[in-house]
């Protein structure tokens, strides 16, 4: 089935929907702060999971959608974002899980009561930023929902080992934020997006049949 995309207003200017699959369960993933919604995990992602059973939407929040490269405020993307989940969400789907990378992921989770989310997906949390002393911790625990985290081992902002007990946690051997490889680690980051995609496949299936 063919890509729908559609625009959808919002407070802070039009947010961009791309929906792939036609299932009556909805997965709704974000992108990360500096890149767009064609990251090769959320393509992945993508791909293991539109079909028959579940649609997933891809959503570039509304400064991305003017081209700009540099986010706003945590505030102004969760009103965006709650926006556009009540416009996605009506009527309301069987499932409805939210997620994204990076960002986007802490997005989700910030926002999973206000969107009455039955899950996350957090790709790539950004735990804590190289250098700085900033945890974010308390967003992820703070989900209130099942939770799925999915962490490159050389993940420079947090790697799996850092991460809080509560959320399942899948580990991505030798990938780094990106989910990219090194070839001393014997594998491609192809092979570390597929990865991704078949573990959310995995999760999805046992958390929510």
């Amino acid at each position: 089935m063919a890509a729908h995309t559609q625009k959808i207003g919002t407070e802070y200017g039009a947010a961009r929907v791309t929906s792939h699959g036609s299932g009556s369960r909805l997965l709704v993933l974000g992108h990360g702060a500096g890149g767009g919604v064609d990251a090769p995990d959320l393509a992945a992602v993508t791909a293991a999971i539109a079909g028959p059973d579940w649609t997933v939407a891809l959503v570039e929040q509304p400064y991305r959608v003017a081209g700009r490269r540099s986010p706003p405020p945590a505030a102004w993307l969760d009103a965006a974002w709650i926006t556009v989940l009540e416009a996605l969400a009506h009527p309301r789907p069987a499932v409805l899980v939210t997620g994204g990378r990076s960002s986007g992921a802490r997005v989700a989770c910030r926002t999973a009561v206000a969107t009455d989310a039955n899950g996350v997906v957090a790709l790539a949390f950004p735990l804590r930023p190289p250098g700085r002393e900033a945890d974010r911790t308390a967003e992820l625990v703070g989900a209130g929902v099942p939770t799925l985290v999915v962490q490159g081992s050389r993940d420079a902002f947090g790697g799996p080992e850092r991460l809080p007990s509560g959320a399942v946690v899948h580990a991505v051997a030798g990938a780094d934020h990106a989910f990219r490889a090194r070839k001393s680690d014997g594998r491609s980051s192809a092979e570390c997006a597929a990865e991704v995609g078949q573990t959310v496949r995995a999760w999805l299936a046992s958390t929510f049949g």
